[in-house]
């Protein structure tokens, strides 16, 4: 009997450092699949279609919103982001682990429509070190800063609902906590005893 995949909700404050870890947890794994949103933003420079984004029309994103085709979707200055069921369901169906990188709304509209999926929220080791690292990336005004520190702390006021706390002290502990969880949660009886019992 196959394994059937998991779905997997990692969401954390900007600058928290998720994406470093997700490539991390990704290098030299063929048994995880991460999951491509779709927008209708047109492409920037250097961004490639299916990979960075699938991009597509307006028209056509809300064709999908009309026939339940994303599971969860939101408008974000004046373009539509959303994650395709599609591509997601025919990953488990092969046996992968999906990853969602998605914020908390997004990830309170997954869970409501498959409360089977587990979440994972990342956290800064301090409040001075998030700043510290929003400071660093030197993209952002200082403005900019303290209104991703406020977000930030709605964000932290919510992650209670999360299934995981991940701890981003260093990239290799917080990949090593996220394995530890992926595997950990293929230990369920739901999932094993079917496997012993061939059903």
């Amino acid at each position: 009997m196959s394994r059937r995949g998991k779905t997997f909700i990692v969401s954390g404050p900007s600058g928290v450092g998720k994406s470093t870890v997700l490539n991390a947890l990704f290098e030299g794994r063929d048994d995880l699949f991460f999951s491509v949103s779709a927008t209708t933003r047109g492409p920037r420079n250097g961004e490639i279609d299916g990979k960075d984004y699938h991009f597509i029309t307006a028209d056509a994103f809300r064709a999908m919103i009309e026939a339940d085709a994303f599971l969860e979707y939101a408008e974000y200055v004046g373009n539509f982001y959303g994650t395709p069921m599609r591509y997601v369901d025919e990953a488990l169906e092969d046996g992968l682990d999906v990853i969602l990188d998605i914020e908390i709304q997004g990830a309170v509209q997954v869970y409501q429509k498959r409360p089977d999926t587990v979440r994972i929220f990342i956290a800064p080791p301090s409040w001075e070190e998030l700043e510290r690292r929003l400071t660093a990336r030197g993209t952002d005004t200082p403005e900019k800063i303290q209104k991703r520190l406020l977000r930030a702390k709605v964000e932290l006021d919510s992650a209670s609902g999360y299934d995981y706390f991940v701890i981003n002290d260093t990239v290799e502990e917080a990949v090593e906590e996220l394995r530890a969880i992926l595997r950990a949660e293929h230990c369920r009886p739901a999932e094993r005893i079917p496997l012993i019992l061939g059903r």
